[in-house]
């Protein structure tokens, strides 16, 4: 033990002497040890590359990165403090912060990356799919496919008495907001969470479910689910093993949209400012390394397909990582944004970006009562950290790891976005004018719309 500690100080000193001799000041962080937890999707890749290329410890900072069975376990261990932080769902620091769940006090300083997930279907259901809209029967189907070739099959389903049944990652991931989206964009209800109900399923055309990532092509195989939303490369393992049909990205629900966040408790950031700057530093470099050159995508992969990281084969990872996207075996196209880390502001915690996410919360009754416009800037503010990012940033450009013009400028919201599927436009400074748009999902203070026009009193 005492020889890896000195070796650890040896790093530290030489890296100080580095840091010095290129004209950058190391911070004095307050621990230079830490744990930090991760789940075993592509859109981990920041914090893996910050280890591995040695971004942590040009920060003097030593980084252990363990991989945790679900979101739930994650959350649960950064409250706790058996993680100093981690790779989180966008909507865990909001969610926790505002009592869905659980509660505690979460922050985001850092955004990881925008897109990477898609919406699989079974085989079975594809070629249904298909039967309903002949225009999906050809070779290269014309996308974004929408959910209303499935309007039917859910119909058929229902008859039957046995619902269709599709799994998301968490209650508050953006897996859940986007096939909920997805869904509803078509007619479809995905069910309402109550007061008494927190499987989110009354009055559902199809019930959503809980599957840890790395199951869902399994479960899918098992035919206990028919689709599923999920991150990369659960979606082209689906393809890759012949079992499933992505039929939608989240680039295509919602362009260029938030994933995963980096997250730890607000106690853990005011006990440790300079830690907190150091590795919002580390995790910005690994973002402009991994959307530097095609060169290193490629090294990313198969840095991600060891083990300890991701742990699936290359050449599945790669379909996602390298700018394209295989729907079908042989149908790949072209998809540079498919996983962006860098490009497009995609490090940038918006307000706007949290806003979306409470947006989503009050649609489907997470959030139980209406709240004021200025509640949603509230919370936003209170959980993405902004402040702390610029810091960080600043002390990069600083050093020259960083150009002035590759920080956004913004007040913290972005300008009105059209990129939705349904091409309804969203103010992340008018959440409530946004939620009025929409038929499908809670209207006002206590109405919603069920899937088929009828109205239920929400559970406030």
């Amino acid at each position: 033990m005492r020889i890896a500690r000195w070796m650890r100080v040896t790093v530290v000193i030489a890296a100080s002497i580095a840091a010095r001799d290129a004209g950058a000041a190391m911070l004095e962080v307050e621990k230079d040890e830490l744990k930090l937890g991760f789940i075993k999707l592509t859109d981990c890749a920041p914090l893996v590359i910050a280890k591995e290329h040695g971004f942590f410890e040009d920060e003097g900072l030593f980084v252990t990165l363990e991989a945790q069975a679900n979101w739930k376990i994650l959350l649960d261990r950064v409250i706790g403090g058996e993680l100093d932080g981690a790779h989180m769902l966008a909507g865990q620091p909001i969610g926790a912060t505002i009592g869905i769940g659980t509660q505690a006090d979460v922050i985001a300083p850092f955004s990881m990356d925008l897109n990477g997930n898609a919406i699989t279907v079974s085989n079975d259901i594809w070629k249904e799919m298909q039967t309903h809209d002949p225009a999906l029967a050809g070779d290269k189907p014309p996308h974004p496919i929408t959910a209303n070739s499935l309007q039917p099959i859910v119909d058929a389903y229902k008859k039957q008495g046995s619902p269709l049944r599709m799994a998301m990652v968490f209650p508050v991931s953006t897996h859940n907001y986007e096939i909920r989206y997805w869904l509803a964009a078509a007619g479809i209800s995905p069910g309402y969470y109550t007061s008494g109900d927190t499987t989110g399923t009354t009055d559902a055309d199809v019930l959503l479910s809980v599957t840890p990532p790395p199951q869902m092509p399994a479960t899918l195989e098992q035919g206990t689910i028919q689709g599923y939303c999920v991150g990369e490369p659960w979606n082209q393992q689906a393809v890759h093993r012949g079992i499933g049909i992505p039929v939608v990205t989240n680039y295509e629900i919602w362009r260029n949209k938030p994933e995963k966040v980096f997250g730890v408790t607000r106690e853990w950031a005011e006990a440790h400012p300079k830690t907190m700057v150091a590795l919002v530093k580390a995790l910005i470099r690994a973002g402009k390394w991994l959307d530097a050159s095609d060169a290193n995508r490629r090294e990313a992969v198969s840095i991600l397909a060891r083990s300890e990281y991701v742990g699936a084969d290359p050449e599945v990872i790669a379909n996602s990582m390298t700018g394209t996207f295989e729907f079908e075996k042989g149908d790949v196209r072209p998809m540079p944004d498919f996983n962006v880390f860098f490009r497009h502001d995609a490090t940038y915690p918006f307000y706007s970006h949290a806003v979306w996410f409470l947006t989503q919360m009050r649609r489907w009754g997470q959030i139980g009562e209406a709240k004021p416009d200025a509640w949603y800037d509230e919370i936003a503010r209170r959980v993405y950290r902004p402040d702390i990012y610029r810091e960080a940033a600043r002390l990069l450009i600083e050093e020259g790891e960083l150009q002035a013009s590759e920080l956004p400028e913004t007040d913290g919201y972005e300008a009105p976005d059209d990129g939705f599927i349904d091409g309804v436009v969203f103010d992340g400074r008018k959440p409530n004018e946004y939620l009025a748009k929409f038929a499908i999902g809670i209207q006002g203070a206590s109405l919603r719309s069920g899937g088929d026009g009828s109205s239920v009193a929400a559970a406030d």
